[in-house]
């Protein structure tokens, strides 16, 4: 948890300095992806949302209006305190394994969230109890075993590290490369599409990948999808070879080959 005013990620000498500060920059664009992706299984007028994880906000802000009450909860005090305010906007300053209410929810938002949860299953076991019948879980998550992850760790920048389990990145990659970070709670630890499929069949709980709806976001709306200099050097690269086509055309929702080994983060909707 980062309280107080000078939490690490405004730490201008911090090597993740400018992708954190592109991130929370970014925020909202990335929270309409999110609003797209759950559009296309739901109406999202007059729905109850549960937000875990909210960061500063960006997400639950495109939620606003519409008659919706949104729950959002986060941990991290000044995330928290910098969100939006707003009537339909309720916060929690909580851990999101206490949540201090039993209301059920329509929509859960699960954003970047699980992989810094040190028991994946439990966790959703848990979360499930707040959806309602006909409720859906938005869950992304980046891949451990794309390809790009390999060579660029979405949370760290280095090669290698998104398969390390946490003991080890704690134990061996911290203490070389992040000694300020060193007692840092919320090291993740990635998870492959066969990880995750294994986990949602073990809770009964169906899943859709949006595999390819965020490639073609990907070229029509970069910014709700990707902040990172590799990857926008990977977009830039694309372009100017004229892969586009290609990748739209390989992009697909199954679990396939594409998704297992290339495809950067996941975008799961899960339902009973």
């Amino acid at each position: 948890m980062s309280g107080g005013n000078n939490p690490h990620y405004l730490d201008k000498n911090h090597p993740n300095y400018e992708r954190w500060k592109r991130s929370r920059e970014i925020s909202y664009e990335r929270g309409k992806f999110v609003r797209k992706i759950l559009s296309n299984y739901k109406n999202l007028n007059n729905v109850k949302i549960l937000d875990i994880g909210s960061g500063f906000g960006g997400t639950v802000e495109n939620f606003i209006g519409d008659d919706n009450i949104i729950y959002s909860v986060e941990i991290d005090e000044y995330k928290l305190q910098n969100q939006v305010e707003n009537h339909s906007v309720k916060k929690f300053l909580c851990d999101a394994y206490q949540l201090p209410f039993k209301e059920k929810f329509d929509i859960i938002i699960l954003q970047d969230f699980i992989e810094h949860i040190e028991n994946p299953e439990a966790y959703l076991k848990y979360i499930i109890q707040f959806l309602k019948d006909d409720g859906l879980i938005y869950l992304s998550t980046p891949n451990k075993l794309s390809l790009i992850n390999l060579f660029s760790d979405p949370h760290w920048g280095f090669p290698v590290v998104s398969v390390l389990p946490r003991k080890i990145i704690k134990k061996i990659f911290l203490p070389v490369f992040r000694k300020k970070e060193i007692h840092r709670k919320d090291i993740a630890q990635l998870l492959s599409l066969k990880e995750l499929s294994s986990i949602f069949v073990n809770l009964h709980l169906k899943y859709y990948l949006n595999t390819t709806l965020a490639v073609q976001t990907l070229f029509e709306n970069p910014e709700q999808i990707i902040w990172s200099n590799l990857h926008i050097t990977l977009l830039k690269t694309i372009r100017r070879l004229n892969l586009q086509r290609f990748l739209i055309r390989i992009a697909n929702n199954e679990n396939g080959f594409v998704n297992k080994f290339f495809t950067p983060t996941f975008y799961f909707v899960l339902r009973h």
